[in-house]
């Protein structure tokens, strides 16, 4: 009696490619944009107050939907974002030293959103600090700056992008992808090799 034909190596291949392309439907998932470049950089102290602030991504932008924030002891007041490719852009006037907080939400040209914030700090010796509050001269004077809340409410848009980057499940769903696919490519390789020992 005939002994069963062992699947040649090519198709043995074959078959192990197609299992890997079931094992990757959602290969798209993980090409979602990302932060990839931040001036000033997460976390930097600068020595020179900067004057603008540039993000750029992994991808292009939709210039219509890409918002870009600054935020010290007040926010601070920026130009509209000018986007380049993949790079967006705003500009103000020389920041106080103090500690600033960047947020931003952008759309890709493929639809999907990322938010995110950073902090970074400004320590320029020929700068001056964040203005102090002005001196009371009068009891009415006095009794406005106590009803004025406090400027750190006025960041809401800080509060909303309080994560750092959102998007971050793409990375690891890529890291199991890439692992799945070498563990059926080394499983094929070895089976080919253990054919061609006992053959």
């Amino acid at each position: 009696m005939d002994k069963p034909r062992r699947p040649g190596p090519i198709r043995l291949l074959v078959a192990l490619a197609a299992m890997l392309a079931v094992l990757l439907p959602g290969a798209p998932a993980f090409a979602h944009n990302a932060l990839a470049q931040a001036t000033p950089a997460k976390g930097a102290t600068v020595t020179k107050a900067p004057t603008s602030v540039k993000l750029k991504f992994l991808q292009k932008l939709n210039p219509d939907y890409t918002t870009i924030t600054v935020t010290g002891a007040a926010r601070v007041q920026t130009s509209e974002p000018e986007v380049e490719g993949a790079t967006g852009t705003v500009t103000f006037d020389a920041l106080a030293n103090g500690a600033y907080t960047v947020a931003y939400r952008v759309v890709s040209k493929d639809g999907h959103t990322v938010q995110g914030s950073y902090k970074f700090t400004v320590a320029d010796p020929s700068a001056t600090a964040e203005p102090p509050a002005a001196a009371p001269t009068t009891p009415a004077a006095d009794e406005s700056l106590v009803a004025v809340p406090p400027p750190a409410s006025s960041a809401p848009a800080t509060t909303e992008l309080a994560s750092d980057q959102d998007d971050s499940g793409g990375n690891g769903l890529l890291i199991a992808l890439i692992v799945a696919g070498l563990a059926v490519v080394a499983l094929g390789i070895f089976l080919v090799t253990r054919r061609r020992k006992t053959s």
